[in-house]
């Protein structure tokens, strides 16, 4: 007994450590992009005046998105038929090869039409690779997780992948402050794609010496047991379309918010409100240290006191404060410190408890795919353009409309969690069958 207690904490740590790295790592890779798009905008689109090439950078941002869909159900299958484990490292793989090459592609002054070909390229791989990194890295961290502890581990997603996004910020503030603008435009930029690449390695091998999850090992032995054909992963999926649409529809709201604050506030701040971008990406920094530390904090309450009302309290104030939050931004660091950490605490709610809840609505055989599919189709839809139409209303001289149309997405993804049953503590691997809760 002694021994296995051992045991049990080192498979818990590598298990952390494991999806943690992981899942930094992509994060880090995938939202350094927005974060430098203000600085490498020029290289790539020569000829434009700085808010046209900034427009076209983020398209390509946005473009990118449309590969998540295709890497959900792709890395989805991979993992709900050949494990967790070999979809998790197969996605760590493509992101690093994807940031390594857009560290080295040469600009458009070199090979002209050709630097923003390769770059959307690069985007789409890493687009493939996060669109799958998510639901099989929550699904194996739920599945790993004691049922009553599930809120809390879940939010290690948010957490390990806000470490990504705060080393790129963090990064950044750094680097605008030692080199001058024109060596960020020429160089500068390309050094976290390259730190991105390279640490992308170290995951991968976390991740090749993890163990699979036992609820997908039970659930190959009792198909190898059936010794019947296994039905296609698209006939299961198309069975749950209820889980499905709740999957897009809880989406929808949360990652517009998200992708506005967490990710591309600081550089719509430098490019939109002429905040210092070394201030700015500080700024930024600081915020999401508050929403790290605000996450577990909302898992934790979600165990205690379910997943429904922990969510809807504060999607409900987000509604209100939106456009108060998006006027306090104003001119200076401070204020955009302010409005993103005010944002970011009530969206951490949602970012917390979501890997959680989206992993209890679905059967152990359908986990990743089922959520990756529909989730990627969501970020693809809405988190993905919505740094492209926040700039772009504001560009027309319309910033307003915007807010709104994210308290409208808002009250969608609200009404949805109100009307979900509530999940929490159920027990995984009866998931489609009984949901029967447990305490265990």
């Amino acid at each position: 007994m002694s021994a296995a207690v051992p045991d049990q904490r080192r498979e818990r740590r590598r298990t952390i450590v494991g999806v943690g790295a992981g899942n930094a790592m992509e994060w880090f890779d995938w939202n350094i992009y927005a974060t430098f798009s203000a600085f490498f905008a020029s290289q790539f689109f020569a000829g434009d005046d700085p808010g046209a090439a900034l427009l076209k950078t983020l398209a390509v941002f946005a473009v990118g998105f449309l590969a998540r869909p295709f890497g959900g159900f792709l890395f989805g299958w991979v993992a709900d038929r050949r494990g967790r484990k070999a979809s998790m490292a197969a996605c760590v793989a493509t992101a690093a090869g994807g940031s390594l090459v857009i560290a080295f592609v040469p600009t458009y002054a070199t090979i002209g039409i050709a630097a923003p070909a390769v770059l959307l390229i690069a985007r789409l791989a890493q687009g493939l690779a996060h669109g799958g990194e998510l639901p099989a890295a929550q699904t194996y961290l739920a599945e790993m997780a004691p049922p009553r502890r599930r809120g809390l581990w879940s939010s290690l997603i948010y957490v390990s992948g806000s470490a990504g996004v705060l080393a790129g910020s963090v990064l950044g503030a750094v680097l605008a402050g030692v080199l001058a603008p024109a060596q960020m435009a020429a160089f500068g930029w390309r050094i976290p794609f390259l730190i991105g690449g390279v640490f992308g390695l170290y995951a991968l091998v976390m991740r090749l010496r993890m163990r699979e999850s036992e609820t997908f090992e039970r659930e190959e032995a009792t198909r190898a047991a059936d010794a019947a054909p296994a039905e296609p992963i698209w006939r299961r999926m198309a069975a749950q379309p209820v889980a499905m649409v709740r999957v897009v529809l809880l989406t929808c709201g949360l990652t517009v918010v998200y992708y506005v604050w967490a990710v591309s506030a600081p550089a719509f701040a430098i490019a939109s409100r002429g905040i210092d971008p070394s201030q700015a990406l500080w700024a930024g920094s600081a915020a999401t240290v508050v929403f790290v530390l605000a996450l577990p904090a909302w898992g934790a309450l979600s165990d205690r006191f379910g997943r429904r009302p922990v969510l809807l309290g504060p999607l409900a104030v987000l509604v209100v404060l939106l456009y108060p939050l998006d006027a306090m931004i104003g001119d200076s660091a401070w204020s955009l410190f302010l409005a993103m950490s005010i944002a970011l605490v009530l969206i951490a709610a949602g970012s917390a408890i979501g890997p959680a809840l989206y992993a209890e609505l679905f059967p152990t055989g359908i986990r990743a795919a089922g959520v990756g599919v529909p989730y990627s189709v969501a970020v693809a839809l809405f988190g993905g353009t919505a740094p492209y139409l926040q700039s772009l209303f504001t560009e027309q001289g319309d910033p307003g409309l915007f807010t709104g149309y994210a308290i409208a997405l808002l009250l969608v993804s609200g009404v949805t969690v109100w009307l979900l049953p509530e999940t929490k503590g159920c027990d995984l691997n009866t998931v489609g069958e009984k949901s029967v809760p447990t305490r265990g």
